[in-house]
């Protein structure tokens, strides 16, 4: 199979522009850093979802489905543009999200309504699972004609939407080192890992974890990787040690909000105008920040910072008000 015949949509404004960040890298005395925006994909105020759905919604169409069905978390970016995925093609959505109902709609959860998605509920994120399989035999059962779409958007389909997105980065002509991003399903990475390998970037493709081990984030995305290369043409085997994560700065768990991403919201927005999430950029750009303030990467060496997206989650009552708590501390020089 050739690229061009990998079934897929145009649901995203591409290619996303790269931007230099000249005050932060000032502010932090080298390297040079540089962002991709793909927090401007477009699609429900856009996230790098959009890039995964453009192969997840066309192979779901091809199976004649009518009702994508996926799970997340309450202010999952990932839910948000599946739903408006959905709504751009015409088919319903089903969303199973997980943990302590919020006690008003917000944020992401707020588009999902205004999107019309369906809402199916769980506390327990252990139950997530069964409660989606169930979800999907039920609308089967229904007649709706389901599509399941894997957490994250993270499968050998979504994968391609990364493995592509690198082949766009590489013909935009900025050389980078490094390249550095969020990663969590692995999906990304898996992608950025394969198009590093097809489209020969020579640099280093590093994840920042947002709640994995990396020994469990380097096995899945490297699987993921291999299985994706099928589509390309001969699989290509990849294994662990071609895939480098982070995960010092996972230990206070999934969507957590502490002091390193407060500070790191606080610095993109006030040097480069630029709003992270609390939940992945945020985490993410923390542990660049401090990568770089403890040495880590050469000074001279050229950082490519993936803006995955994710901004509603700032407007979501948590984190809205530890943002707001954090401002009053820092103003009042307490934090």
């Amino acid at each position: 199979m050739t690229a061009a015949s990998i079934p897929r949509l145009s649901l995203a404004h591409l290619p996303t522009p790269i931007e230099p960040l000249p005050r932060l890298s000032a502010l932090l005395g080298g390297p040079r850093l540089f962002i991709k925006r793909d927090d401007q994909t477009g699609l429900a105020l856009g996230g790098n979802k959009t890039r995964k759905l453009e192969f997840l919604v066309a192979e779901a169409q091809l199976q004649g489905a009518r009702t994508l069905v996926t799970a997340g978390a309450w202010q999952s970016n990932h839910c948000r543009q599946t739903a408006a995925a959905a709504a751009r093609c015409g088919m319903d959505c089903i969303l199973v999200l997980t943990g302590e109902r919020p006690a008003e709609a917000s944020g992401n959860l707020l588009l999902d309504q205004l999107l019309d998605a369906r809402i199916v509920a769980t506390p327990d994120r252990r139950d997530r699972d069964r409660l989606l399989q169930e979800t999907v035999e039920t609308a089967a059962a229904q007649g709706q004609a389901p599509y399941l779409v894997p957490y994250g958007g993270s499968n050998p389909t979504g994968a391609l939407g990364y493995t592509f997105a690198m082949q766009e980065v590489m013909a935009q002509g900025i050389e980078v080192d490094w390249m550095v991003f969020a990663t969590s399903s692995g999906g990304t990475q898996a992608g950025l890992v394969l198009g590093q390998r097809v489209f020969g970037y020579r640099g280093t493709v590093l994840g920042i974890s947002i709640d994995e081990p990396a020994s469990a984030l380097k096995s899945h995305a490297a699987a993921l990787a291999s299985d994706a290369s099928a589509a390309l043409g001969p699989r290509i085997a990849f294994d662990a040690a071609d895939v480098k994560v982070d995960d010092r700065y996972c230990g206070p768990g999934y969507g957590v909000m502490t002091e390193l991403e407060r500070e790191a919201i606080r610095v993109f927005a006030r040097t480069e105008g630029i709003l992270l999430d609390p939940v992945y950029t945020g985490r993410a750009a923390g542990g660049l920040l401090d990568l770089i303030r403890g040495g880590f990467f050469p000074r001279d060496a050229r950082i490519l910072f993936w803006h995955t997206g994710g901004q509603p989650a700032l407007f979501a009552v948590p984190y809205r008000n530890a943002l707001i708590e954090s401002h009053i501390a820092h103003e009042s020089g307490t934090d």
